[in-house]
């Protein structure tokens, strides 16, 4: 074989399968063993971690909820990329190749090491990707230096040898991945839930009155569907964690240890309340913010059966994937404010991505600080003893929610029928609520908005006024007065260090 050399399309070919081979059986072994271990999701959950604010707050702004899905497909074409680049290297000798393939097994493993709910164990799954992603590697260029040796005579033998060996790769690295995403999905959470059934609140929420929303005039709808209901969170992978299974352990400046287990929810008295949840990524005018009537219990009376201590000023809630935050202890104790252990979500078990089986809800606050999903830790500490996720990049600690409102209707850049016309939006200030919203068209005067029929502080208000839009091109804005008296900022702040600021502006057409 001396002197032969691959084509640089073969070569290419060889080293992409390889590759993939390597992912697949990461990410088949991960299933058996943990799913976060899966090399490929492990390493996008680090580069996630590591990401400089600028440029998740970009992520969030540009792609929203289908930001996951950018950066896996980023990833893919960085991983064939390097998969090109190891091809290109060996087109006579497998040795580089071998050497580079290798190196992305060498990053699955600090990935997988870098996770905080990973074991030792679960390192065998990058493991396995550097043995199977080296192996096939050396095993397919052998059979294709073997086919470039037999031409000119086309040797069909050697052919057939290598798109059999192809193949098998192909198969085998489908099979694998496949079977990875099936075990991995396979820990019954789903069946957990499904088992829940409908929850019945002891104390069900008041029944909505009417003119509750404005929908019908282009405002969002009072309560947001669970199918529709914003999520912005960390994880590539959704924790499945079994209601059996769970249990949240309450430490730290505490008297006495607390174990909360699924089973002691369910038998306490369930409340049913509609609550607000806001996202401090929020551009003005943005749509991370959704109602929901969640069901669950008040964490006030755990924290009390702990008993904390003087100086715990601030709880550190952990997530089943490792994800941490910071809230006052003081908006958890404060029975007004109702900060509660939800379970349910306008009358079902909550969904796995919102949080199953069990998440914090805490009105008021931004769902940095606050909204904890998969909820497993909470530890009573200080604000100087520790700085969670979002802190250590740059954010507000404490993240109560900014005075705020949107327009809906119109959209920017619609055209509509010069005349009378309604703009309908929604307007938040959890848990103070909302006393007034204004509008005004082209820099004219303020004009009042009609609010619907208050429910609490604890969620949003929607409003809607009659315009009267002669033809031509125009501009309006909104804004907001909350029951403390303050009026929202016209000053302009990014969502960067705690939630934007601004009044929402939109141009349209009328004709």
């Amino acid at each position: 074989m001396m002197g032969m050399r691959l084509s640089f399309r073969l070569a290419a070919l060889i080293a992409v399968l390889a590759a993939v081979a390597a992912l697949a059986s990461g990410h088949l072994v991960a299933g058996l063993l943990d799913p976060a271990a899966s090399p490929f999701l492990a390493v996008g959950n680090t580069a996630i971690d590591l990401s400089p604010t600028p440029l998740k707050e970009f992520a969030v702004r540009n792609f929203g909820t289908a930001d996951k899905v950018v950066l896996l497909v980023g990833m893919a074409v960085v991983m064939v990329g390097f998969a090109l680049l190891a091809g290109a290297v060996s087109r006579s000798k497998p040795g580089p190749g071998q050497v580079l393939i290798g190196l992305l097994g060498v990053v699955g493993l600090l990935a997988v090491g870098y996770r905080p709910t990973t074991s030792p164990l679960s390192q065998l799954a990058p493991l396995a990707s550097v043995i199977v992603g080296v192996f096939v590697f050396r095993k397919l260029h052998e059979r294709a230096l073997d086919l470039v040796e037999s031409e000119p005579e086309a040797d069909g033998a050697s052919r057939r040898t290598f798109l059999r060996s192809a193949v098998v790769v192909i198969a085998g690295a489908g099979v694998a991945g496949v079977g990875g995403q099936l075990i991995g999905a396979s820990g019954n959470a789903e069946t957990s839930r499904a088992s829940v059934g409908k929850l019945v609140p002891d104390v069900p929420a008041p029944p909505l009155p009417r003119g509750v929303d404005f929908s019908a005039e282009g405002s969002p709808t009072f309560l947001t569907g669970n199918s529709d209901f914003y999520r912005i969170d960390t994880a590539l992978y959704v924790p499945r964690v079994r209601a059996e299974d769970w249990q949240l352990r309450i430490h730290g400046m505490v008297e006495r240890e607390v174990f909360v287990r699924y089973d002691d929810i369910r038998k306490m008295k369930l409340i049913e309340r509609p609550v607000t949840l806001t996202c401090v990524s929020n551009d003005v005018g943005g749509p991370y913010i959704s109602t929901s009537n969640f069901i669950g219990v008040p964490i006030r009376d755990f924290l009390l059966q702990a008993g904390v201590k003087p100086g715990a000023d601030q709880v550190k809630q952990t997530s089943a994937d490792g994800w941490d935050c910071g809230t006052p202890t003081e908006a958890l104790l404060d029975e007004k404010r109702g900060a509660m252990l939800a379970i349910g979500m306008n009358g079902e078990p909550l969904p796995l991505e919102h949080g199953f089986p069990v998440r914090l809800v805490v009105p008021g606050l931004y769902g940095y600080v606050s909204a904890t999903k998969w909820l497993v830790d909470m530890e009573l500490t200080t604000w100087d003893g520790y700085d969670a996720y979002w802190v250590k990049k740059g954010w507000g600690k404490k993240g109560p929610i900014k005075t705020e409102s949107r327009i809906d209707r119109p959209r920017s850049g619609q055209s509509v029928r010069a005349g009378r016309f309604t703009v309908a939006g929604a307007a938040w200030a959890q848990p103070h609520g909302i006393d007034k919203v204004e509008v005004r068209l082209g820099g004219g005067d303020w004009q009042q908005a009609q609010l619907s029929t208050e429910i609490s502080g604890d969620v949003w208000r929607l409003w809607k006024a009659d315009v009267d839009v002669p033809p031509g091109d125009h501009r309006v804005e909104v804004r907001a007065t909350d029951k403390t008296g303050y009026t929202q900022t016209q000053q302009e702040a990014p969502v960067l260090p705690d939630g934007a600021t601004g009044w929402h502006t939109v141009s349209f057409s009328a004709a």
